[in-house]
């Protein structure tokens, strides 16, 4: 039966690329009172600013940003006289005061509009660092890349954004990647400095990229080089970073192994990650796979037992109880494989119907959005099991990101609420929330589209499991009546086949499973197994 395991063939790229976004930000970089932000180009102006842009520049020089903002908006009307490149000058210390202020959302807009004029603005090439700065502080979801990603790589070579020079190359890199421009991506990631926090990070997006081009070779070089790392133990990162990427790396390679049948190889980087890693339940599912492909069953039977651990109960792999049925099916323990399909059945069916009911509670977007805030607050009324599966794709990181740049939008929505009373009057306060009213209504629909496509996704996958698992229900009924189709029976462990031996070194003890999980047992059970098909 090749049914299941098809929907497992390409793990090294689905996963790989459902990984690549969960990976942890570099610590440090930048930040508000950084002076080497504040520079302007040599050609900045050709006649003299007005009082009023003079005024705005001296108060954002002393902090005092709220009047500088009001100053500025007075020239960007054109109540000061200033000429263009004087207005372009505005425009550019407008987009400063507002991150200066908080308003991550307004200054992007007011960079948007030089990263729009492009080299027709004379700020165009000292916008760069500001967006690399809004990068630390947006999701990318915002749109912040898009804008990065309309600068030639040529531009950083300025030598004014030395100091961001690798980050934007990493940014460009990523900004390609989410294009699927993977072989600019790939070029932009090798060009980070090796000396630079952003290095072990573009590395490993460059192992990424070449998984999605299938290329195994240079990705197995990239997540080996992160490993590297781990051992050098280099000053621009901290642990945290460097153990984060090598469990990262350990996953890839992995998974890479796999999707090329170095089955061996496989496991032993599934099994160097520790038990406290998040990815650790999800290593000994795709483990078990490869302990099925070397016929090595008590051990993907005893990886399928673990995760049905009370401890994983947030954590679902339904695939896995067809795996176990298809294990028991090889071997002929028809009734065993019957017990996993009953199981499937009656943990999933219902499932399978309840995300049905919550896809259809309204097709608007926005609105969605907000029954899903609902849910993952657990306000929504889903029973336990429920909550606990739709939460496990509402957690997607992908998705966390979209929610974080509404979660980001409503902020400064209430922090423009918190204003002095004063600047909430002016002009500038209702040009900024204008664009952030605009800019929720639509990140809230984008995130409800997101999250209504995650639940649809997990809702179409467990259907497509039910149909496994009806197809291996036949083979089932089948192989008892011993009209097995030609798949099915060239799958079987015959009864002669070597049973596996289970060895228990010096440092472990061998106990029989008495009903009760134990943590420090978690990962380590096995299963005699033997086979009741016809000898070869």
């Amino acid at each position: 039966m090749k049914l299941t395991h098809v929907s497992v063939a390409a793990l090294a790229v689905v996963f790989a690329v459902s990984t690549a976004s969960a990976a942890p930000a570099p610590k440090g970089g930048g930040g508000k009172n950084d002076q080497s932000m504040d520079f302007e180009p040599d050609n900045a102006t050709s006649t003299p600013p007005s009082k009023t842009l003079e005024r705005a520049i001296k108060l954002y020089d002393k902090r005092d940003y709220p009047s500088a903002s009001i100053e500025l908006k007075k020239v960007l009307d054109g109540e000061s006289g200033d000429d263009a490149k004087n207005k372009q000058r505005a425009e550019f210390f407008m987009g400063k005061t507002l991150y200066q202020m908080g308003f991550y959302a307004g200054s992007m807009a007011y960079f948007d509009k030089i990263v729009q004029a492009g080299d027709n603005h004379t700020y165009h090439g000292a916008a760069l660092k500001w967006l690399a700065a809004l990068s630390r502080v947006l999701p990318e979801t915002s749109g912040i890349l898009e804008k990065i990603g309309t600068y030639d790589a040529s531009a950083l070579n300025d030598p004014s954004l030395a100091s961001v020079k690798d980050e934007l190359l990493f940014l460009l890199g990523r900004h390609f990647f989410r294009a699927s421009d993977l072989d600019k991506a790939i070029a932009m990631f090798q060009q980070v400095s090796r000396t630079s926090p952003f290095f072990i990070r573009a590395k490993f997006f460059e192992g990424v990229t070449y998984v999605r081009q299938y290329q195994g070779k240079p990705a197995v070089d990239a997540f080996k080089e992160i490993l590297i790392i781990g051992e050098e133990h280099p000053a621009q990162y901290s642990e945290d970073d460097i153990a984060d990427y090598r469990e990262l790396a350990q996953l890839q390679l992995a998974r890479v192994f796999y999707s090329t049948q170095q089955f061996d190889t496989s496991i032993k980087y599934f099994e160097k990650l520790p038990q406290n890693s998040q990815d650790w339940a999800e290593s000994l599912f795709e483990a078990s796979w490869a302990y099925f492909m070397k016929t090595l069953n008590s051990k993907a039977l005893g990886n399928i037992h673990t995760l049905g651990a009370p401890y994983f109960e947030d954590e679902f792999y339904p695939e896995a109880v067809l795996l176990r049925a298809v294990i028991y099916f090889n071997y002929c323990l028809y009734d065993q494989a019957q017990e996993a399909i009953s199981d499937f059945n009656e943990k999933y069916g219902p499932l399978t119907k309840n995300l049905k009911d919550i896809i259809a509670k309204t097709d608007d977007n926005a609105e969605f959005y907000n029954y899903v805030k609902l849910i993952k607050q657990n306000k929504a009324g889903l029973a336990p099991e429920t909550q606990r599966l739709v939460m496990s794709v509402l957690n997607d990181k992908t998705l966390m990101k979209t929610f974080a740049w509404v979660d980001e939008l409503n902020h400064e929505v209430t922090m423009h609420g918190h204003a002095d009373k004063a600047w909430q009057t002016t002009a500038v306060a209702n040009e900024v929330l204008q664009e952030l009213t605009v800019d929720q209504s639509v990140a809230a629909g984008e995130a409800g589209k997101v999250a209504r496509e995650r639940i649809d996704r997990l809702q179409r996958e467990l259907s497509a499991f039910q149909r496994d698992g009806t197809k291996i229900k036949f083979e089932i009924l089948q192989g008892q009546a011993d009209k097995l189709s030609v798949d099915a029976a060239g799958g079987r462990v015959a009864l002669d086949h070597k049973e596996e031996p289970i060895i228990v070194d010096d440092e472990h003890f061998q106990w029989k499973f008495d009903g009760e999980y134990w943590k420090d047992e978690l990962g380590y059970y096995r299963f005699r197994i033997r086979s009741r098909c016809p000898k070869q």
